[in-house]
């Protein structure tokens, strides 16, 4: 996108059916040969499967150097025999607008390669100032060596990507080392979180990357000591109950997950929702407020309603386990308020809060 902005993405037209490496998750980069000298837009392309070979995600892009002036738009495509083809849909959000600027709109076909993990796409835009094509490049963070290794055993771990910056935490606080390789051993299974520094912006995150840990490898083995007798066990009783799920602020329930556009619970939600029942058990007096939430992927009428639906799916599930339904209320609030950049299936989440009389 250019400072007479342009923007991208994509134009959906049919492809066949291909049996080929899912582009699925998020991809980092920028936009260039747009016709201003020296112009460059960053830009994040954050992407999910749908039915069949289709692919609906959001693009973000900003101007270089002034990361205040920013688009994020909703796409969606289908995957070709050599990459895929996207299409705008609508404007999400936008900073740093002017009267005499703008983003352009159009079509993009990317070509991908999967020993890199980059998209190579050229836009064709439709007609709007000066908008007229445009240049993209995407990397994509992907584990390329094995995803487990022995315990205590050197391994060269490796990843795609352009400009790997490593860290041993999700804060970005502690920094392991740079590059596509990593040179280590580990002694449990460790999760790693990888940036890119080629063009970051703003919505740039971590990827985090599982390396499995398994066996003893060459771990040095203990010194035999005496077993000490048994300590006596704990009655059930003395055990510590579970931390309470309803407080006075909202609180995102674990895993109560939804499926893509539906209000259809995922089974992995179900512990906590019963946990949630066993407290409204456990303090009759108690009354709760559900609030339903969706992604901003999709027509905000109808996301607004899925919201709704969501919370009422939870109130049933909640009555159905034995809670009076005058002590639930609900309420949605669509897409109003994601938690994370779209598309995140934890946007797609239940919020609960004691009400009080």
């Amino acid at each position: 996108m250019k400072r007479s902005f342009w923007y991208v993405v994509l134009v959906l037209l049919l492809a066949g059916p291909v049996h080929a490496q899912s582009l699925t998750g998020v991809w980092q980069g920028v936009e260039t040969d747009t016709g201003e000298p020296d112009g460059v837009w960053p830009a994040v392309l954050r992407l999910q499967k749908t039915k069949g070979t289709n692919l609906m995600g959001v693009l973000y892009q900003e101007v270089g150097g002034q990361p205040n002036v920013s688009a994020t738009f909703q796409v969606q495509g289908v995957r070709t025999s050599d990459g895929m083809r996207l299409d705008h849909v609508r404007k999400l959000n936008e900073t740093g607008r002017t009267p005499d600027t703008y983003w352009c709109e159009g079509s993009m076909v990317f070509t991908y390669d999967a020993s890199q993990e980059k998209l190579t796409g050229r836009a064709a835009y439709r007609p709007i100032g000066n908008c007229d094509v445009g240049s993209f490049t995407f990397y994509r963070i992907k584990l390329k060596s094995a995803a487990s290794v022995k315990a205590n055993t050197e391994n060269t771990l490796r990843v795609t990507g352009r400009n790997v910056l490593w860290y041993a935490d999700a804060d970005l606080k502690q920094p392991l080392t740079t590059g596509n390789t990593y040179r280590t051993k580990l002694a449990k299974t460790t999760t790693f979180y990888l940036t890119q520094g080629y063009y970051p912006t703003r919505q740039s995150t971590a990827v985090p990357i599982t390396i499995q840990v398994t066996g003893a490898g060459a771990a040095p083995k203990p010194t035999p000591v005496p077993n000490p007798a048994p300590a006596p066990v704990a009655a059930d009783t003395a055990r510590p109950a579970p931390a309470p799920v309803v407080a006075p602020t909202p609180v995102v329930l674990p895993k109560v997950l939804f499926r893509l556009g539906t209000p259809e619970l995922l089974p992995e939600g179900f512990p906590a929702l019963d946990q949630l029942a066993g407290e409204l058990k456990a303090r009759p007096a108690l009354k709760v407020r559900v609030a339903g939430h969706t992604d901003k992927i999709g027509e905000p009428q109808k996301n607004q309603t899925l919201s709704e639906q969501r919370a009422e799916a939870v109130k049933s599930y909640l009555v159905k386990a034995g809670i009076a339904a005058e002590r639930i209320s609900t309420a949605g609030y669509g897409d109003t308020r994601p938690l994370y950049p779209s598309p995140d299936a934890r946007n797609r989440r239940v919020e609960v809060e004691e009400v009080k009389e």
